[in-house]
């Protein structure tokens, strides 16, 4: 049984999240990523089972590719200063 590598809670839920990734500078966003979320400390879980090898293949398509995205948006950039 799959357990949180955080707090150890066997409890998830299936979600559908919002991850950002880094290619060559560029942030980008993908919406909508079916995972399960830790019902006690709410750690995103992407497991190793087929569905989610195929979910990553599909993100790293998407990325790689030329598809335009659906839409832009701003973000508000700040450097941590310690």
């Amino acid at each position: 049984m799959l357990s949180c590598h955080i707090c150890g809670s066997e409890n998830f839920t299936e979600e559908l999240v919002n991850e950002t990734f880094e290619i060559n500078g560029r942030i980008i966003l993908v919406e909508g990523i079916p995972a399960k979320v830790c019902s006690r400390c709410g750690e995103i879980t992407f497991s190793s089972e087929t569905a989610s090898s195929e979910t990553a293949e599909n993100i790293r398509l998407m990325l790689n590719s030329n598809q335009k995205s659906q839409r832009k948006i701003e973000i508000d950039v700040f450097a941590f200063s310690g």
